[in-house]
């Protein structure tokens, strides 16, 4: 039997990239194209032009392309994963109610799935990343904002409309700061890259010293979780302590979802979650203090398979997952 072959798409505001993936969750090849965020059909094209460019690169014979066996497609929420449309994301304003999938398998005849990063993600590393041989696993990547996917028994648990596990934006403090989102405290407004650059900032400003403003060049606006990461290496206290307080209000975060769901496996992925990875550790040490569940300690806290590519192999999961 020919080994089957999948294209992965991760698709963001500015950019557009695509790989081909195949069964053992191997990227082959990958591309990336600018995203026109604006127009509708623009963006389409930018999309299918990535697609093109994956295809052409696995296989010069055109005749030989019909081995792809589906498209998946990270995409902005909201979306409806079962329809496949694209609601309204706020960094592409040109899809409004957009029929993504439906488009896009009409053009090439196989079929296609579309779902968030956060859920593709987790897909990607229960089949064949950090969570493979696991059946409940929970994954969060940490970035710009903090995403969060939910597998039980292999499959994306969507809820009842398919918006659940917006882990990221769950309340650990409710007179914390106010995230994006609206509300109070969630975990991404405390946890995240601009959170951690936030709080150095906040620190600096009330007087405390701290080599973080000489490496963002004496300017306050230009601090950012790197610089704060960079700093904890060469030892700087300050640095030292923001980085220890994310880690707290990670594991009171940690904690909840284990009482919530008490997944076999939590996985961390993201460009923050490289630099927090060192306190895993501690992490794991404090998680009974914020768990009710005397197992807490058992569920393994491991890194993300998949760092700058979790997109593009989460897409290709996406075509093996059953239809939600």
């Amino acid at each position: 039997m020919a080994e089957q072959y999948f294209i992965g798409v991760d698709v963001g505001g500015t950019k557009v990239a695509a790989g081909l993936v195949n069964s053992a969750g191997e990227i082959t090849h990958r591309t990336r194209v600018p995203m026109a965020a604006a127009d509708a059909d623009a963006g389409l094209a930018a999309v299918t032009s990535a697609i093109d460019s994956v295809r052409a690169a696995a296989d010069p014979n055109p005749e030989s392309r019909g081995l792809i066996s589906g498209i998946g497609i990270c995409a902005p929420g909201p979306l409806d994963p079962r329809s496949g449309i694209v609601i309204n994301p706020p960094n592409l304003p040109g899809w409004r109610n957009f029929p993504l999938a439906d488009l896009v398998s009409k053009v090439y005849s196989v079929p296609v799935r579309v779902d968030n990063d956060g859920n593709a993600a987790a897909l990607a590393e229960a089949l064949w990343g950090a969570g493979r041989g696991y059946r409940n696993v929970f994954y969060a990547t940490i970035g710009t904002g903090i995403g969060t996917g939910i597998i039980f028994d292999g499959r994306i648990y969507h809820g009842r409309t398919g918006a659940a596990a917006e882990g990221g934006h769950t309340t650990i403090d409710y007179r914390g700061p106010r995230c994006a989102c609206g509300k109070l405290g969630c975990i991404e407004a405390l946890a995240s890259g601009p959170a951690i650059a936030r709080r150095a900032s906040e620190k600096i400003a009330a007087g405390r010293h701290s080599a973080i403003l000489e490496d963002a060049g004496g300017n306050m606006d230009s601090i950012t979780s790197e610089i704060v990461g960079r700093a904890y290496v060469a030892g700087d206290l300050l640095a030292k302590e923001v980085l220890q307080e994310t880690a707290l209000f990670l594991t009171v975060w940690l904690g909840n979802i284990v009482d919530l769901i008490e997944p076999d496996v939590m996985i961390v992925g993201g460009g923050v979650a490289s630099m927090l990875q060192l306190f895993f550790g501690e992490i794991r040490d404090h998680l009974p203090s914020w768990c009710v569940n005397s197992h807490c300690q058992e569920i393994p806290l491991l890194a993300a398979h998949y760092g700058a590519d979790a997109g593009i192999a989460g897409g290709a999961a996406l075509c093996l997952q059953i239809s939600p």
